[in-house]
């Protein structure tokens, strides 16, 4: 499997913005369900964070294009599809989990459950368009 770090750099960084606009969006409801507020959030942005989120988005398109190659996908479509289940069989249901041990809402796990499913179907996208 030849490696195209050009394609995995571009899912990591638009699947980043597309998760910038999730939480953008979703912010409030997302902040209510962990029971925080914006002035216990502070006026800076949290950095680590954010470079922990990139750097997990590079590993997983990683991971997703290694998939994919192995599988011999081909097409937006059935790739979307791997995308989804791999989404659902081990992110969705590990936030899940781990969510309801901490006791936290229901909402919160398909909040952030959702956004890592945009994750995925936006690097699915751009691997396969570039692929």
């Amino acid at each position: 499997m030849s490696i195209d770090y050009t394609a995995i750099l571009a899912a990591a960084v638009a699947s980043w913005i597309a998760g910038s606009i999730w939480y953008g969006v979703l912010g409030k409801q997302w902040m209510a369900a962990l029971g925080w507020t914006r002035e216990s959030m502070g006026n800076s942005m949290p950095i680590v964070p954010m470079i922990t989120s990139f750097v997990a988005e590079i590993i997983m398109a990683l991971v997703l294009l290694g998939v994919l190659s192995h599988m011999k996908v081909s097409g937006l479509q059935v790739g979307l599809m791997v995308a989804f289940l791999i989404w659902l069989g081990f992110v969705a249901t590990t936030i899940v989990v781990n969510n309801a041990f901490s006791k936290r809402t229901f909402m919160l796990s398909l909040i952030d459950s959702g956004h890592w499913l945009v994750v995925l179907l936006v690097q699915a996208l751009v691997l396969g368009w570039m692929r």
